[in-house]
C-alpha cells in the first residue's frame, strides 16, 4: 500500500481559513491539530488524513460525503459522544476534517505519556466506547477505523469518538493506525461490526498492557500482515479483563464475543471493584500554541522600558506574575483554578441561563479608586450579555464574554500553566489576562502576598492599592489584589482576582486599563462582564 506524503507546516492556513497551531495527536497516516478558524474566530480540531494511493476527484467526493454523513447521523444518535464534523475537504494530497474543539485528551496521547490504566479504569472507558458502537451498529454503521487516537478522554463526562466515515472511503483495507485493524481488514475482506469489537479489544489490551497487541512495523502492509498472521501475546496485566480481551481478539470474526457479552463482562469488573481506581482523571492537554500565531504582534503592554519580557522557568505564581508570561508589565498570577474542576452549581456553560454575578472588585479598592458606576454594574450582571459583547470559547478550556474589537493577543505556556491575553491590540493598553496553574498554594491571599507581589515590586512605578482581600468567586475561595505600574503614558491600573479549586489547581483573571481611564464607564462595564461571564468550558 503506497502512501502520499502530505507536508503542512504549523501556522499555515489550510483551505484558506484554518490556522494550524499545534499538533494535538499523531498516529500512522493521521495528524490532528489544534487550530483556529480565522473566519469564524473559533477554536477547532483539524485532522489531516493521508489517504492511500492517488486522490482522484471521485475519491475525494466519496470520502468527504461519507465522513460528513456518518458524522451527522452518529452525532444525532449519541449527542456529545461523537464529534460532529463541520467541514471536510482535500488539500495538500490529504483528506482534512474539521470539528469543534473537543474538551478532552486523545487516549493515544495519554498512552504515549505513559499513563497507566488499571482494569477498572480501562473497563469504564471500554463501556463508554461500546455504548457508541452499539448505537452505530444498530443504525447500520461500522466505524472501521477505531484506535486510541479516535477516542478523547474527558475529565467530566464520557469519552468522545471521532473518525466515523473513513472506512470504505477508499479501496484500502485500513486508512490509519493499522495496528488496530482487524484480521479481516488485514486480509482486505469485507468488514462489519465485529471489526469494531476487535479494535475495542485491542484498545483495552493497550490500556492495561501499555503496548498494542500487534506493534506498528513502520509500513502498513507489514503491520497488517502481523495482525493477520502473528499469534496474540498473552496479556499479563489485564486481571479480570483477560478473558474479555482474549475473546474480542479472536482471529475468526464469527468467534468473537458479542456486544451483550462484552457489556456484561465489563460491567461485572466495575461492579466487583467500583473503587479500585484511585488515580485522578487525566488532565486535558494544555493548548497554548496561539503564541506562535501572535508572536509578531506584541502590544505595548508586553514591554517595560523598551525591553520585551522573557519567558523563564520559575514558580508558576511568579511565572504568571512577571517575566514568565506575556503582558507582565502589569502581570499577576495569583491563585488560579483548573478547567477540570466540578461545576459549583452557580455557573453556566455558555449555552443558556444567567451567569452568577461575581463579587465586585470595588470592595478591595481605596477611595482613590472609586467603584464601578451603578449602571455599569447592573448591565454587566444581567442575564443577557451587554450590547457589543460576544462569548469567546478558548481551546484551553474556558470561555468569557469579550467586547467588540477585542481579540486573542498572546499565549504563553509552561509545564502545568498557561496564560492567554486578550485586548484590542495596537496602542490600546486594555487587556484581560487569564492564567491557569496546577501548583498554586492553599491560601489565595498568601499567594498574592508572598509569590506575586515581590515580583511586582520590581516593576517601574509599582504601587498597590488597598489591601489584598479574601473573597469567594463562583463558590471557590479566592483573593483580590489591585495595583498601579508603569510610568508616563504607559502607566496602567490592574485588578487581579485569583481563585482555587484545590489540589493546586487555579485560575486568575487580570484586568488592565490605562491608569487615566480606569473609571470610564466602558472599562468598568468590561470588568464586570469579564468577572460575571468567565466559565470553564
Amino acid at each position: 500500500m503506497t502512501m502520499v506524503k502530505a507536508h503542512v507546516s504549523a501556522q499555515e492556513l489550510v483551505a484558506g481559513r484554518y490556522r494550524l497551531l499545534e499538533v494535538a495527536d499523531r498516529e500512522p497516516n493521521r495528524i490532528s491539530w489544534y487550530a483556529e478558524d480565522v473566519q469564524a474566530e473559533r477554536p477547532r480540531l483539524v485532522t489531516q488524513i493521508v489517504l492511500p494511493g492517488v486522490l482522484t476527484d471521485d475519491i475525494v467526493r466519496r470520502a468527504t460525503a461519507r465522513v460528513l454523513r456518518s458524522s451527522e447521523v452518529m452525532s444525532a444518535l449519541r449527542p456529545g459522544r461523537v464529534a460532529m464534523v463541520i467541514d471536510a475537504f482535500e488539500e495538500a494530497g490529504a483528506l482534512w476534517t474539521v470539528t469543534e474543539l473537543i474538551d478532552g485528551t486523545p487516549l493515544s496521547e495519554l498512552l504515549a505519556r505513559g499513563t497507566t490504566f488499571n482494569w477498572v479504569r480501562a473497563a469504564r472507558i471500554g463501556l463508554e466506547v461500546l455504548d457508541v458502537l452499539e448505537a452505530a451498529h444498530g443504525d447500520g454503521y461500522t466505524h472501521g477505523e477505531l484506535s486510541p487516537g479516535q477516542i478523547f478522554v474527558r475529565d467530566k463526562g464520557p469519552v468522545v469518538i471521532t473518525g466515523f466515515g473513513l472506512a470504505g472511503a477508499t479501496l484500502a483495507p485500513r486508512v490509519t493506525a493499522p495496528s488496530y485493524a482487524s484480521p479481516e481488514q488485514a486480509r482486505d475482506e469485507r468488514i462489519g461490526p465485529s471489526a469494531d469489537l476487535w479494535a475495542l479489544g485491542a484498545i483495552l489490551y493497550t490500556m492495561v498492557e501499555g503496548r498494542p497487541p500487534f506493534r506498528d512495523r513502520g509500513k502498513p502492509d507489514a503491520t497488517l500482515k502481523g495482525v493477520d498472521r502473528l499469534p496474540l501475546r498473552t496479556p499479563l496485566r489485564a486481571g479480570p479483563l483477560t478473558q474479555v480481551v482474549q475473546g474480542l481478539l479472536r482471529k475468526n470474526s464469527r468467534e468473537r464475543l458479542s456486544r451483550p457479552v462484552v457489556r456484561d463482562a465489563l460491567t461485572r469488573v466495575l461492579d466487583e471493584d467500583p473503587d479500585a481506581t484511585a488515580e485522578p482523571a487525566p488532565v486535558p492537554r494544555l493548548r497554548g500554541a496561539y503564541v506562535a500565531a501572535r508572536a509578531s504582534g506584541w502590544s505595548r503592554t508586553t514591554m517595560i522600558g523598551g525591553t520585551a519580557l522573557a519567558v523563564v522557568t520559575v514558580s508558576v505564581a511568579v511565572l504568571a506574575a512577571t517575566q514568565g508570561l506575556p503582558g507582565s508589565n502589569s502581570a499577576s498570577s495569583g491563585p488560579t483554578a483548573s478547567a477540570t474542576a466540578p461545576d459549583p452549581g452557580n455557573r453556566t456553560d455558555g449555552r443558556g441561563g444567567t451567569p452568577s454575578a461575581s463579587p465586585s472588585p470595588s470592595a478591595s479598592r481605596t477611595s482613590a479608586s472609586p467603584g464601578p458606576s451603578p449602571s455599569a454594574s447592573a448591565s454587566a450582571t444581567a442575564g443577557a450579555l451587554p450590547a457589543g459583547f460576544h462569548r469567546y470559547t478558548a481551546p484551553e478550556g474556558f470561555s468569557v464574554a469579550l467586547p467588540s474589537g477585542w481579540k486573542r493577543l498572546e499565549t504563553a505556556r509552561e509545564t502545568g500553566a498557561y496564560r492567554v491575553t486578550f485586548g484590542p491590540g495596537g496602542d490600546d493598553l486594555r487587556t484581560l489576562a487569564i492564567t491557569y496553574s496546577t501548583t498554586a498554594g492553599p491560601d489565595p491571599v498568601a499567594v498574592w502576598r508572598t509569590d506575586v507581589e515581590p515580583q511586582l515590586e520590581k516593576l517601574d512605578g509599582y504601587q498597590r492599592i488597598g489591601q489584598i482581600k479574601a473573597t469567594t468567586y463562583q463558590g471557590y475561595k479566592g483573593a483580590d489584589m489591585e495595583w498601579l505600574s508603569g510610568t508616563g503614558a504607559d502607566r496602567v491600573h490592574t485588578f487581579g482576582r485569583g481563585f482555587l479549586l484545590g489540589g493546586g489547581r487555579s485560575f486568575s483573571l487580570r484586568i488592565t486599563t490605562s491608569a487615566g481611564t480606569w473609571d470610564d464607564a466602558a472599562n468598568q462595564l468590561a470588568m464586570k462582564t469579564f468577572l460575571a461571564t468567565f466559565r470553564e468550558s
